[in-house]
């Protein structure tokens, strides 16, 4: 069995494979009544399309999106909102080698273990490719959560982690690496094309943060905001590792300095005065910035040589030709902030629909 959707009430599911006519998603469960059009979603694929810059892949796609269905008179109609955008620069005869031979990190073998059959075709659905739906749909989703806001950033790429004192917002948008540290960018640069010149690639760490969520939003246990953040986010191709908060560096800390102290504020709300936990506690939002990170691997297709093995069992080396993003994660700052979204459109419907 195929799962190719995520959500509860605010649900999608993608479709498409890399080098198939287009891919898509379909939305179901979005209120009725939202303005939306094609120009409300397109300026956030343009933010993840490839081809932009030195540092991504060269393959061009315009990444048009087209609504193909739950929209009438520029307003959502309450049925499923079908999108469409469509693939124009494939190269599938870059792939052939791949066709005979799985390449290591990537989910060619995996995908044969269990199909018995697959599209090799840049990696079909296993392919970054398909981000570009989740994308679309997130923007959707944004329409469903107006006053929160959404940025994701990278604060590591091959190694490198930013500077934290010298984070300016206003540099994420400057730079092809949604790098908030100026410095680090111009070092990145050097770190992508010694990676692309040496026929290798690197990893990198992604921060998202999202202010707004109100106290309240999300559930125990089961539909915890957190678990459900950290499902969409291991969701995402080559995401290999998810925090929320200090994530893994709660664990060195003691209970006092893991603490979020609170004090009384004017409104009657808790003013906190840290925000170790990223947000969250008990599953639930505490009204705080909500911050995800996740980690991503380096891009699996590179043409340094790989012992692997052939579909017909025998060794083999494989290097993988075409054109691939040297580091997967410095597109994947828009795919984060979609997800996110994505999650956080669900728990709001979530939680109005429990409590009112």
């Amino acid at each position: 069995m195929s799962f190719n959707s995520f959500g509860r009430v605010f649900r999608f599911s993608t479709w498409g494979e890399s080098h198939g006519p287009a891919i898509g998603a379909v939305v179901d469960g979005c209120p009725p009544g939202l303005a939306l059009g094609e120009a409300d979603i397109q300026p956030w694929l343009d933010k993840r399309r490839p081809g932009t810059s030195r540092f991504t892949t060269q393959r061009q796609e315009p990444d048009r999106v087209r609504i193909l269905s739950g929209v009438f008179e520029g307003r959502t109609t309450g049925t499923p909102i079908s999108l469409m955008i469509e693939n124009v620069d494939q190269r599938s005869k870059d792939y052939s080698e791949v066709a005979l031979a799985y390449r290591p990190g990537h989910a060619d073998y995996a995908y044969d273990a269990k199909y018995g059959f697959r599209d090799h075709r840049g990696g079909g659905r296993s392919s970054a490719r398909e981000t570009a739906s989740r994308v679309a749909a997130g923007a959707v989703a944004r329409l469903v959560i107006p006053d929160v806001r959404i940025r994701a950033y990278l604060v590591e790429l091959g190694g490198d982690r930013i500077d934290p004192v010298a984070f300016d917002d206003g540099a994420i948008d400057e730079n092809p690496f949604f790098c908030p540290d100026r410095a680090a960018a111009v070092r990145w640069e050097a770190i992508v094309d010694d990676a692309r010149k040496a026929g290798s690639s690197v990893g990198a760490v992604v921060e998202c943060v999202a202010e707004g969520v109100p106290a309240g939003w999300g559930a125990p246990l089961y539909a915890k905001l957190d678990s459900e953040l950290a499902a969409a986010c291991m969701s995402i191709n080559a995401v290999k590792g998810v925090e929320i908060g200090d994530g893994f560096a709660a664990a060195r800390l003691t209970g006092e300095t893991n603490a979020d102290p609170m004090r009384p504020g004017n409104d009657g709300k808790p003013v906190f005065l840290a925000n170790h936990a990223g947000g969250i506690a008990g599953g639930i939002a505490t009204g705080q910035p909500v911050v995800v990170r996740i980690a991503l691997k380096p891009t699996s297709s590179i043409l340094t040589p790989v012992e692997t093995i052939g579909r017909d069992g025998q060794a083999a080396d494989i290097r993988t030709k075409g054109r691939h993003d040297p580091c997967v994660g410095i597109r994947a700052a828009p795919v984060l902030e979609a997800m996110v979204a994505l999650v956080l459109a669900d728990q709001k419907l979530l939680h109005r629909a429990q409590v009112g």
